[in-house]
């Protein structure tokens, strides 16, 4: 196959799911025998349009083109009859199956009733041999590492001779030596003339092992180039389509004054390296960097949600700063999860249960029941604060719009009187007016005394309302600039190349 042959072509792709729309009119071109990096924000539209190119969800319009044929694909099996295979970031091995029955699963080779073992395992090894893989075919999936897994998977898309081969964040779990070895993987099918799809979150990759890139934003495909023709700060800049200092609501503000919270050396294996900072009361600090950097890892830390290995967390309870422990931690912290409908809220209940749920004790009576004329009280003031559009505190929340059940979420925990929020992606999915009136909330908080740890993808949010900022990748903070560190800088500091990975050229 001609290298430079168009062996792929996404033209017009539009989606909507339940009338919102994911991908209006985007497209993708790739190349035989390169790769291309598909890169966006979260909620750009790249996972959608990879969807439709594997057979996962169907297109409402637009076209496939492959080998200048037009194409239909409406499920994964028509993908790999197509010559379409995804490699997806959660990978679909059945664990307790050998390497060789995983690479056939689909189409067991057999005599009769009988499978043909030793058939299977001879075409294993030599698909394996293709990856440079000497694992025995015997061997049970659930023994092996995830990178070894992930080259069976790979094996699986070279038996259906796949032309494109997408490959869905796929060094987000890897360790160092396994990304530079299915980076080799990567180049040998290049060699091969395979189309290679490539998405990440870590820009260091795509200039390591990419021909080209593509870029999309809103649903939207914004830029279509040789990778050559851009550099991180322009991808960057692509991806989030900032303006700079765009509508502050608060100048930023230097913080006196002793640390509420003292963080030191805090470590996951794998998800986060040795993280340092402070916050000070009435302070809002941005925690910046794209989706995958450890900006969620790093908040459900701090209160218990996920596990950590080592580390000290320091509250100042008074006038003493002393360690806590991440679940003690919880208890003075309103946490808003960036999973509104599935963490948030429960929908089938009303408003004045939502709000009620985390403060129980506050609402027993003597009789250890719940005080239903407190329940009530608390739910109207936190309506009344918020200005929460409803029929009144009855209302089920799963009936209100989206910004206004995001206020019930704020409303639960700011009953609580939490010294600290933790926000992770507090406006996703709301619209304009909606996110203005989220991040007033959220200064106004900043203004009656708490501290505000905020994580957004939109940069120019952060850029309303910070004071200061964390610049975090691969688990790690890497820099702190001020609040009013421009959107240049802010975009610079995650566009440069982590010296900590050094991939082979």
């Amino acid at each position: 196959m001609n290298a430079q042959q168009t062996s792929l072509r996404m033209e017009g792709i539009s989606k909507a799911f339940a009338g919102i729309a994911a991908l209006r009119g985007a497209s993708l071109e790739a190349r035989g025998g390169e790769a291309t990096a598909v890169m966006g924000a979260n909620g750009a539209g790249k996972s959608t349009l990879m969807n439709i190119l594997g057979g996962v969800v169907a297109s409402d319009r637009g076209r496939i083109v492959l080998d200048g044929a037009e194409t239909v694909i409406r499920s994964p099996r028509q993908a790999a009859q197509q010559g379409v295979a995804f490699v997806h970031q959660e990978l679909t091995m059945l664990p307790t199956l050998t390497v060789a029955e995983n690479i056939f699963i689909d189409s067991l080779p057999s005599s009769g009733p009988f499978i043909r073992t030793r058939e299977m395992a001879r075409q294993s090894e030599a698909l394996l041999a293709r990856l440079g893989c000497s694992i025995p075919p015997e061997t049970r999936v659930e023994q092996l590492s995830i990178g070894d897994q992930q080259l069976i998977e790979i094996a699986r898309a070279l038996r259906h001779k796949a032309k494109v081969i997408i490959f869905d964040e796929p060094t987000s779990s890897l360790t160092g030596p396994e990304r530079q070895r299915l980076f080799n993987v990567i180049r040998g099918l290049k060699t091969d003339g395979v189309v290679i799809i490539y998405i990440t979150h870590f820009l260091d990759e795509i200039f390591s092992i990419c021909e080209r890139v593509t870029v999309m934003r809103n649903g939207e495909t914004v830029w279509s180039s040789p990778i050559s023709e851009v550099d991180p700060a322009k991808v960057v800049h692509l991806m989030l389509g900032v303006a700079e200092n765009e509508g502050r609501i608060r100048a930023p503000i230097e913080a006196v004054g002793e640390p509420l919270i003292a963080v030191t050396g805090l470590r996951r294996d794998g998800v986060l390296r040795d993280v340092d900072f402070e916050i000070r009361s009435g302070e809002i600090v941005g925690l910046w960097g794209l989706l995958g950097s450890g900006r969620t890892e790093l908040l459900r830390a701090l209160v218990g949600l996920d596990p950590i290995d080592g580390g000290t967390i320091s509250w100042r309870d008074g006038r003493t700063l002393a360690p806590i422990a991440p679940e003690r931690l919880h208890a003075h912290v309103g946490m808003i999860t960036e999973d509104r409908r599935g963490e948030g809220v429960h929908l089938p209940l009303s408003i004045s249960d939502n709000i009620a749920l985390p403060n129980l004790k506050s609402l027993l009576n003597k009789w250890r029941l719940i005080d239903r004329g407190r329940q009530n009280a608390l739910a109207d003031a936190m309506i009344d604060r918020l200005k929460i559009k409803a029929s009144g505190r009855e209302q089920i929340v799963a009936t209100l719009s989206g910004g206004n059940q995001q206020k019930v979420v704020f409303g639960k925990w700011l009953a609580t009187s939490p010294r600290l929020f933790l926000l992770d992606e507090p406006t996703r999915g709301l619209d304009i007016s909606a996110k203005t009136e989220i991040m007033r909330l959220v200064v106004e908080l900043a203004e009656q005394g708490c501290s505000v740890l905020l994580v957004s993808s939109e940069l120019q949010e952060l850029m309303r309302v910070c004071d200061r900022y964390l610049i975090i990748s691969r688990g790690r903070l890497i820099d702190e600039l001020p609040g009013s560190a421009g959107a240049s800088a802010l975009m610079g500091s995650i566009a440069m190349i982590d010296n900590d990975l050094e991939v082979a050229s």
